[in-house]
């Protein structure tokens, strides 16, 4: 009886050829880089709330640090700065603007694709490479997020580098120490870009090592910790940095209630993410399917997330299946095995906690598994390619293919009056496929002809499994996309509509529209019937009330003049309740904005007496409330006892569309 333990291909590191596998390689990220570049600047500011950290960055090295929202560092955005400080430097050096801030976005994401590459072709071939970073190029959660500027992109870029260090320190025995301190330190800043998220990967990093390094096991435990110590210095000494420095010299922690960090990385964005407790929160996912729906094994094959990464997620498990089988019996040191354990275990852990989790989870985290699918895929497709002879394999690899054509058809249905031709293609194309892997090494054909063969048929197999990704990533090129809560593919795709993410059914207080919401423009409807006072037209792009207004096209061109005009001499040229209202203003006017109450408008910051203070000391000119009279933006807190007391001892007058308060000349 056949089985996939016996002869096994002996895996082996392969040299580059120039001839082919460098050609083929550089084609990779070539056409990966004009992808992710085409027409990049249709996406505008995207997410504004980063954007004006990232503007202000680009003119306050203390703001740039920090990550400051705005240029006078009032308060921070709610996560590390890794990312911003890399969209800051380009916008110091090249200017701010739409390219500056997202090109590095997208050149990260063709170096994770280099790395997914170089990682698989090292212990398999490069066509296994070049098979799992195409499908890593392909996914369209991953195109959307690698031209968008959310810390997702640096923090990918980093795990994928992590991983081929980790690579490299198993295949080394004298410099393992090296390249595992490497990969801890890589890791630590993947903290630094999106706090602990980046920790999913340690156990697949740690036991990947431990159980495959050559070193004796002593040494590989001694390896191990001075990874972790190396994580553990890439990660903290900005953390001890922002927690030894006096508040004082600092700006407030957006995201927390007590101005500590640690508070932030513990909390909001730490265990309240899995426990669904988290302080400072929007709302986390217990009781509110409007953040990710139930948790369970479900939740990555349904409603907003299997469009935007479940296409190849059956045939990746298969695949890591596959992958545990044929390493067998072998020996420790084996690197199918140590391979499995290394990006099998990133899915699995990663996918895991995905599916549990009981906090705030969007679809676009889900880029997070985008690389370790590639990489299972291509090893496994040509584990049971080489042996497609044997029934065993050859069955596995056509039932594979036919699990995902039937799976793809069943995504693409989800949107049928898109391309409906397409659902049909794949799923013929599979099910040609899998009857021509399953009957050609019957047929008693020659070599030459066999060879034919084989290569049509292995065209057949990539076409039925990236057809429909490949798809949903060119729809989501081709389209404009902004917001807090983005989304792949086309219009109507997952359980949110065309705009790809509704706020979870908050709206602005008082059901006003945002200080940025586009003149004229109609509001849509967050799931539960809540009013978002965001555009319905216009972008792709999900958030809704606080989490995003009409954007910078929203501010009308009166308003732009008066606060550059009253900037001088003001710390703040104006004021407004929550960052995403503050946002479009900062941009637009390129003058300082505060913030109040960061970025949903419920931290504490600044208390309606130190607000009464800094508008005595003539720190701050303006108050920007909503369009058409209202305040918009906040839930209660500091925020509306500020607001209440702003129009309760200020004039207010229309500029534009918007509400001003001149903090100036009181009543």
């Amino acid at each position: 009886m056949a089985t996939l333990t016996e002869s096994r291909p002996r895996v082996v590191a392969r040299p580059l050829t120039l001839s082919r596998d460098k050609v083929l390689y550089g084609g990779l990220l070539v056409l990966t880089a004009i992808a992710y570049l085409w027409g990049l600047s249709k996406n505008g500011y995207a997410n504004e709330y980063y954007a004006a950290a990232v503007q202000a960055g680009s003119t306050s090295w203390k703001a740039w640090f920090f990550g400051a929202f705005d240029s006078s560092s009032f308060i921070t955005v709610d996560k590390t700065p890794g990312s911003l400080w890399v969209m800051g430097l380009s916008g110091r050096i090249f200017g701010f603007n739409s390219w500056s801030m997202l090109v590095p976005q997208a050149l990260m994401g063709v170096a994770s694709v280099g790395f997914v590459y170089v990682s698989v072709r090292r212990w398999f071939s490069a066509n296994a490479g070049l098979l799992a970073g195409g499908i890593l190029a392909l996914t369209p959660v991953a195109v959307l997020m690698f031209r968008f500027n959310n810390p997702d992109a640096l923090l990918i870029m980093l795990l994928c580098a992590g991983a081929w260090a980790v690579t490299r320190a198993i295949d080394s025995e004298k410099h393992a120490a090296r390249w595992m301190m490497l990969a801890g330190a890589l890791v630590g800043f993947g903290f630094l870009a999106k706090m602990m998220q980046a920790f999913l990967i340690l156990p697949a990093f740690g036991l990947a090592y431990l159980v495959a390094g050559r070193s004796a096991l002593g040494k590989r435990i001694m390896h191990s910790g001075l990874a972790l110590v190396a994580m553990i210095v890439s990660a903290g000494w900005w953390i001890a940095i922002v927690e030894l420095i006096p508040a004082s010299a600092r700006p407030w922690i957006g995201g927390s209630s007590t101005n500590s960090i640690l508070e932030l990385t513990l909390g909001y964005n730490g265990l309240g993410r899995l426990n669904g407790n988290e302080t400072g929160s929007v709302g986390g996912g217990i009781g509110n399917p409007g953040w990710g729906g139930a948790t369970g094994l479900q939740r990555l094959f349904g409603g907003e997330f299997a469009s935007q990464i479940a296409w190849l997620l059956p045939a990746a498990l298969l695949a890591t299946v596959v992958l545990i089988v044929a390493a067998g019996k072998a020996p420790r040191t084996d690197r199918t095995r140590a391979f499995t354990i290394l990006w099998g275990g990133w899915l699995v852990v990663t996918g895991l906690v995905f599916s549990f989790m009981k906090g705030i989870i969007h679809s676009y985290y889900m880029v997070a598994l985008a690389p370790a699918i590639g990489a299972v895929i291509g090893a496994a497709m040509l584990v049971l390619w080489r042996r497609r002879t044997e029934w065993l394999p050859r069955a596995t690899l056509a039932g594979g293919i036919l699990l995902t054509a039937g799976w793809s058809f069943a995504l693409l249905n989800a949107t049928p009056t898109w391309n409906p031709w397409l659902r049909w293609v794949v799923l013929v194309t599979g099910a040609i496929a899998a009857c021509a892997l399953l009957m050609v090494p019957e047929l008693g054909l020659n070599r030459a002809t066999a060879r034919r063969a084989g290569l049509a048929t292995g065209a057949l197999l990539i076409v039925t499994a990236l057809a429909g990704p490949a798809a949903y990533s060119v729809s989501t090129i081709a389209t404009a996309h902004a917001g807090a809560i983005p989304t792949a593919g086309p219009e109507g795709v997952g359980g949110r509509g065309g705009g790809g993410g509704g706020g979870g059914g908050f709206n602005r207080g008082g059901g006003q529209p945002a200080a940025g919401t586009q003149p004229g423009a109609t509001t849509g409807t967050a799931p539960g019937g809540a009013t978002t006072g965001a555009p319905t037209g216009g972008m792709r792009g999900g958030g809704g009330g606080f989490l995003g207004g009409g954007g910078t096209s929203g501010v009308s061109s009166e308003l732009v003049a008066l606060l550059q005009q009253g900037a001088n001499g003001y710390t703040w040229a104006a004021a407004a309740v929550t960052s995403n209202a503050a946002a479009p203003l900062q941009i637009a006017s390129e003058v300082p904005i505060m913030s109040i109450g960061g970025f949903n408008g419920t931290d504490p910051a600044p208390t309606l007496a130190e607000f009464q203070q800094l508008v005595a000391q003539g720190k701050v000119h303006y108050f920007v409330g909503g369009s058409g009279g209202g305040f918009g933006g906040g839930r209660g807190g500091t925020s509306s006892e500020i607001s209440t007391w702003v129009a309760a001892n200020f004039q207010a007058q229309t500029v534009g569309t918007s509400t001003v308060y001149d903090l100036t000349t009181s009543n």
